[in-house]
């Protein structure tokens, strides 16, 4: 069985595990059927995830040109405290920038690898992460914008991680942390813009993965320089196929890329 396509972030469905899903553009994989399975996946060409051309990804899925000129890949992306659209200022395109940044957003700590704060959209729970590969997470704060949430975060940044690391998390080298505890540390470190909108009494969400065997010393494959790789399917985590080698691949890390995969 063959399968081709550019690759986008895998789709996720909250089960128990997660169930995961690639999708083409005319078809779509259920990855969890694959664990036990014999995959080749080989490179083919590129394919801007904005234009289509097969030009060289920069980042996150987009060529050069269009990673710089986009408003889907603004520095207000990776961090929210750039947030202007609430005070009706354009960074790349006002009207796009205010239907993302004028909604719901929530922020949170995450134990992916180590206690983590980050930032979503509510829209976006639980499914941000799982993309991250956390087994458990709480919500502090749900604010009526971006902004909002950036500043909280950019404030608690001082006092927890904001950063996972993929390799504790892919070997699953994880402490179990009390998150109703973490969330009443940081209580008092909230901006005082944000405090009214403190989440008081929720309970941590807990997720469990579609993982056989975890790597002990992950390495990450690179697709462009391989050309292909063959490997045994043994877990899902995050955005990350694991392989019994011991090879990752980051499904994420790797969007823009058209490739083939072959099923045994």
């Amino acid at each position: 069985m063959q399968y081709q396509g550019v690759l986008t972030k895998m789709e996720t469905e909250f089960r128990s595990p997660i169930q995961y899903y690639l999708v083409f553009e005319s078809d779509f994989i259920n990855m969890n059927q694959l664990l036990n399975k014999t995959l080749k996946i080989s490179f083919v060409k590129y394919q801007c995830l904005n234009c289509g051309l097969d030009k060289t990804i920069y980042r996150q899925g987009f060529c050069k040109s269009c990673f710089f000129d986009i408003p889907q890949a603004a520095d207000w992306i990776i961090r929210p405290e750039l947030s202007t659209a609430h005070l009706n200022k354009e960074d790349r395109d006002l009207e796009y920038e205010k239907k993302v940044q004028l909604q719901p957003h929530i922020v949170y700590l995450a134990n992916s690898s180590n206690v983590k704060v980050g930032v979503t959209r509510k829209s976006q729970v639980p499914t941000r992460w799982i993309d991250q590969g956390a087994h458990e997470a709480i919500e502090i704060v749900e604010v009526p914008n971006r902004y909002l949430a950036g500043i909280t975060e950019v404030a608690l940044k001082d006092y927890v991680g904001d950063k996972t690391n993929w390799r504790k998390m892919l070997k699953n080298d994880i402490e179990d942390e009390n998150l109703v505890v973490w969330r009443e540390r940081l209580k008092g470190y909230i901006p005082d813009e944000a405090k009214e909108y403190y989440i008081a009494n929720n309970s941590e969400t807990n997720l469990e993965f579609p993982v056989l065997k975890y790597p002990e010393k992950p390495a990450s494959l690179n697709l462009v320089k391989a050309q292909e790789y063959i490997g045994t399917l043994v877990g899902i985590k995050g955005q990350y196929l694991i392989f019994d080698d011991q090879t990752v691949f980051n499904i994420r890390g790797n969007e823009g890329l058209v490739v083939s995969i072959s099923i045994n």
